[in-house]
C-alpha cells in the first residue's frame, strides 16, 4: 500500500516534467510496448527512535524520497538494458557513489535488443522513457546497452531534452591508441554501425564479430556455467580475433563484461582487452558535478535502489536472485 501511494504521489510530482516531453502516439500504441514494471527495492532505514507517551509519533519518511530538495537532488540515476548486461555498470557506479540512488530497468519483455531494427528500438525506448519519467522521474538516464545507444540515443535526446542521457559506446578510442587493427565484439547492430570507424579514426581498421550467442549465454547460462564452459566460449572468439591479426579487442556489448577477466586471461599477453566501464561511471559523475553539484544527492541521504522488470509476468526465482545482488528484496509488484 505504501508503494502504491508513493507512486501515485510521485506521478503528480512528475507531471510538470512529463508535459515537457514529446508524446508520440504511434510509439505508445505500438504492440512491442512493454506493458508493466515489477518493482524491487531496498527498504533499509535508520532505526526509528522510541516514541514517548503523550507525544505524537514521528512522521514516517515516505518510501519514495526521490525528488529534489533545496540545491540537492535525491532522484535516482536510471540504468536501462534489455537484460542483465548493464548491471556491472550500475554496480560500478553504486560502489563509487554510495549516496546516490539508482534504478536498474531490465526490459525482459523486449530482450534481446540486438536482433531488433533501429525503428523498433527507438519505439521501445521512447515508450519506456515516457513511463519511467511518469513514475520515478530520474535525474540521469544511462543506456547501459551499446545497441540501444547506437540505435536510439540521438532520438531520445531530441524527444526528452530535459533529461540527461549517457550512452554506452564501444571503447574503440582508447583501443586505437594501442594498435592499428581493432577487434570489436558486439551485436550485429553495434558492429554494423558506421560510428565505430569514426571512433577509430582513419588510421585504424575495424574487425567486427557479431556474437548473439554470447549475449544469450551471459543472460541465460552464465550464472550456472562452470569455469571450463566460460573458458571455451571465450577462447573461440579470442582465436578468431587472433587469426585476424588484431592488436586489441573491444568488448562492445555490456553483457560481455561478465566475461571480461576470462577474455583478458585468454588474450594475454599479445592482445589487450578494452571496455567502457570506467568511462561511463566518470561521465555520469561529471553530469552530477555540473553547476556546483546540483544533481548530487544530499550528503546525509540514504539511497533507495530500485530493480524494475518489464512485462506482465511476475519475477521468477532467477530475477529475484539477481535483485539480491543489489541488496534488494521483492517489496511490491504492480503494473503501471
Amino acid at each position: 500500500m505504501h508503494v502504491k501511494i508513493a507512486v501515485s504521489s510521485y506521478q503528480a510530482r512528475a507531471a510538470t516534467a512529463v508535459k515537457q516531453t514529446q508524446s508520440l502516439k504511434e510509439t505508445r500504441n505500438a504492440p512491442i510496448f512493454a506493458t508493466g514494471f515489477h518493482w524491487m527495492r531496498n527498504i533499509a532505514r535508520k532505526a526509528q527512535g522510541s516514541q514517548k507517551i503523550g507525544k505524537k509519533p514521528a512522521m514516517q519518511k515516505p518510501p519514495l524520497t526521490i525528488y529534489s530538495t533545496d540545491n540537492m537532488d535525491n532522484r535516482p540515476v536510471l540504468f536501462l538494458d534489455s537484460g542483465i548486461g548493464g548491471i556491472p555498470y550500475c554496480r560500478d557506479f553504486m560502489a563509487r557513489n554510495r549516496r546516490e540512488s539508482v534504478c536498474y530497468l531490465a526490459d525482459r519483455e523486449n530482450f534481446p535488443y540486438g536482433e531488433r531494427s533501429k525503428e523498433d528500438l527507438i519505439a521501445i525506448l521512447t515508450a519506456l522513457t515516457e513511463k519511467v519519467i511518469k513514475t520515478i522521474n530520474p535525474k540521469i538516464a544511462v543506456l547501459a546497452c551499446n545497441t540501444a545507444t547506437v540505435s536510439a540515443l540521438a532520438s531520445l535526446r531530441q524527444n526528452f531534452p530535459r533529461l540527461s542521457f549517457v550512452g554506452t559506446v564501444p571503447a574503440i578510442k582508447p583501443a586505437a591508441e594501442n594498435g592499428k587493427k581493432i577487434g570489436v565484439l558486439g551485436t550485429a547492430r553495434t558492429i554494423d554501425d558506421p560510428y565505430n570507424q569514426n571512433l577509430a579514426g582513419g588510421d585504424c581498421e575495424i574487425f567486427g564479430i557479431a556474437a548473439a550467442e554470447l549475449v544469450e549465454f551471459v543472460e541465460n547460462r552464465f550464472e550456472e556455467a562452470d569455469e571450463n564452459e566460460k573458458k571455451e566460449i571465450v577462447r573461440k572468439y579470442v582465436s578468431r580475433f587472433s587469426a585476424g591479426g588484431t592488436d586489441a579487442i573491444v568488448l562492445g556489448c555490456t553483457h560481455f563484461l561478465y566475461l571480461a577477466e576470462d577474455f583478458r586471461r585468454e588474450a594475454a599477453p599479445s592482445i589487450k582487452i578494452f571496455d567502457s566501464l570506467d568511462g561511463i561511471t566518470k561521465r555520469i559523475e561529471s553530469l552530477l558535478d555540473e553547476d556546483g553539484g546540483a544533481l548530487r544527492a544530499e550528503r546525509d541521504s540514504e539511497p533507495e535502489n530500485f530493480f524494475l522488470l518489464t512485462g506482465k509476468q511476475p519475477p521468477d526465482s532467477v530475477w529475484r536472485k539477481r535483485a539480491l545482488g543489489f541488496d534488494l528484496r521483492l517489496l511490491h509488484e504492480k503494473s503501471i
